[in-house]
């Protein structure tokens, strides 16, 4: 009963409440008001509550909150970024226009469908808002930087299509491969979220292209591009940096080696794990509660071992069998950790003890075959002939032993059941008995370590796809590579980071890679896309990469920060699976655009040789 029903310290007890399988949300909420209740009545120090039922209310309840915050600030925040990017009610109210739209388009959808919103979901509002401005953004840009070379607004609309209309359509088409590739991952709502943030980003790039160009038709201009003269101070210093890097380019190769090496000793450092309440903040009341339960009882982590009958002339009931199940619950107890929570073994044992006045000198097996038969007679009798399912199925081939152990997450028990399956091998290999490690906190260690494999896979697929877009549309090797350099860079750069500070490489961490990269890549393709536009014209390779640092330069700056602003908002989440995410993209969009404006004009520079005309 110690550190099941009795703490260790035994200054508190535990109440085991059993209910209805696959328990619905409703009935589980009245189920906890309930409980509530009753524990109100009463004064004690401390009630703590945990369990499927609790964590279920929380997490729907905190997804639902959170969904509408993030709605809310990122809305907020866009106007922010658009009134200081565009100076007026125009350049706020006819981007937000647009981007609303594609958000409530989405999430409208998913309504249609009946898809439900998971926790990975909560983050789509942020995530449209902040990749729709990004399309926004460099055609808002464009657009006015047309007005401003005194074009009519029609001029200034056919020589924004012409120039960023297809960039766009690429870097939407790339976004949406990166979220498409998280279809990769066998974890519903992973698929889910992919597949719904990937339609997303391609329904904003449609409602963009669509509706942007007849808004900036039907809107008057804004006045202060016609009224000021004055030169914008993006150009002088986007010009100061260009200068920089084409004056020192081996400078920069050199320090981005050294990054580099760097980086990869980082990586070298990450370390993969997991435990069951990972996702939940330590601020978070119900993290403290399992946590104590954790500490003070036997363990949140449930553990199961299946044992198969393999000899057809024994049953489970047999004396030699019983014996080698003793020795094995042994070991779980004192070699793996385990609180062995009900197994026939130790049944057999409460019985014998009980018949025999409480003495725990008989806490054993019965030596005798008589003495188990009349013990197996009652087992079947206990809970009117049910509790005997709960281990040994109806044939008694099978059996199971259950258990719990504390948190101390999937390193340390893969290393226990290593052990233990060396120790089976070695003492039981030639047995009646087969065992098998089973169990949801088992089969969710090794899920973990599928979605490491299946997300680099997903990863692998989205960035060869991009290469061969970018590798089509310039119809050049050399340029397929140096499209894909500054974009992998980031991705290392963030494991480093990952194995630097001790960020663990899961699920919520392992997809963010995919993500980033898909986001990340949109301002290389603006600025090759512009780079190229260009070199048709006849301009200098030198001349080419100025006109395209100066003119995409001011719109990837400030995307970037709209990016990175509105994914910074997610740290404010209860989920550590998206703070992290909010942190670490980012971090990433951050390396990206300093490699795009430093790194990638000297690959092209170097590297690129244009076709000649």
């Amino acid at each position: 009963m110690v550190n099941s029903l009795i703490a260790r310290d035994a200054k508190s007890v535990g109440i085991y409440i059993r209910h209805e399988d696959y328990i619905s949300k409703k009935k589980s909420d009245e189920l906890i008001d309930v409980v509530q209740q009753i524990a109100d009545n009463y004064h004690f120090e401390n009630v703590r509550i945990a369990g499927r039922t609790i964590g279920q209310k929380f997490y729907i309840e905190k997804m639902v909150n959170e969904m509408l915050f993030f709605v809310m600030l990122s809305a907020l925040l866009i106007v922010v970024f658009l009134f200081i990017s565009f100076r007026s009610a125009w350049g706020v109210i006819i981007p937000q226009f647009v981007i609303v739209l594609s958000v409530v388009w989405v999430i409208g959808g998913m309504g249609w469908t009946k898809e439900p919103i998971n926790i990975v979901l909560i983050t789509l509002p942020s995530i449209m808002f902040v990749v729709a401005m990004s399309d926004v953004i460099h055609l808002v840009s464009r657009y006015l930087d047309a007005l401003r070379q005194k074009m009519s607004k029609w001029e200034a609309i056919k020589k924004t299509i012409y120039e960023v209309g297809f960039a766009t359509f690429l870097t939407s088409l790339t976004t949406a491969i990166g979220f498409f590739s998280l279809y990769f991952v066998s974890v519903q709502p992973i698929q889910v979220f992919g597949i719904v943030t990937g339609i997303g980003v391609l329904i904003a790039f449609l409602l963009t292209f669509l509706l942007l160009p007849i808004l900036f038709y039907i809107f008057p201009s804004p006045k202060y591009i016609t009224e000021k003269e004055k030169q914008s101070v993006w150009i002088p210093m986007l010009s100061v940096g260009f200068r920089w890097v084409i004056q020192k380019p081996f400078k920069i190769l050199i320090i981005y080696s050294v990054l580099l090496l760097l980086f990869i000793v980082g990586v070298t450092m990450i370390n993969t794990n997991n435990f069951l309440m990972d996702d939940i903040s330590p601020k978070e009341q119900l993290k403290a509660d399992f946590n104590y339960l954790d500490e003070h009882y036997s363990g949140v982590r449930p553990f199961e071992l299946a044992v198969e009958l393999r000899d057809s002339n024994l049953t489970f009931w047999d004396l030699e069998v019983l014996n080698e199940l003793d020795s094995v619950e042994h070991y779980l107890e004192s070699e793996f950790g385990v609180v062995i929570k009900n197994s026939l073994v130790q049944t057999l044992k409460i019985i014998n003890r009980s018949s025999h006045a409480g003495n725990v000198h008989y806490f054993k097996l019965p030596e005798s075959k008589r003495e188990i038969r009349k013990a197996r007679r009652i087992v079947k009798t206990i809970g009117k002939g049910e509790y005997i399912h709960s281990i040994l199925d109806s044939t008694e081939q099978y059996l199971r032993i259950s258990g719990a152990l504390g948190d101390i997450g999937n390193n340390e028990v893969s290393a226990k059941n290593k052990k233990l399956n060396e120790y089976l091998n070695k003492h039981f290999n030639n047995g009646p008995l087969k065992y098998t490690i089973t169990g949801t906190a088992h089969l969710f260690d090794k899920n973990i370590r599928y979605l490491s494999t299946s997300l680099i896979k997903g990863l692998s697929i989205s960035i060869l796809l991009v290469a061969l877009i970018m590798g089509l549309v310039y119809r050049s090797f050399s340029m397929m590579i140096i499209s894909i350099i500054p974009n992998v860079i980031p991705l290392i750069a963030i494991a480093a980071f990952m194995g630097w500070v001790g960020i663990e490489l899961k699920t919520s961490t392992a997809i963010i890679f995919t993500i980033a990269f898909g986001i990340a890549v949109d301002d290389t393709i603006h600025f090759l896309g512009k780079f190229k536009f260009e070199l048709m014209k006849g301009r200098t390779k030198l001349y080419a990469l100025k006109r395209a640092y100066l003119t995409t330069g001011k719109a990837m700056v400030l995307t970037t920060l709209i990016l990175c602003s509105g994914f910074l908002l997610l740290v404010f989440s209860s989920f550590m699976g998206t703070f992290y995410m909010g942190l670490m993209l980012c971090i990433t969009l951050f390396i990206a655009v300093i490699v795009d404006l430093t790194l990638l004009p000297i690959l092209l520079l170097l590297f690129y040789k244009p076709k000649p005309k």
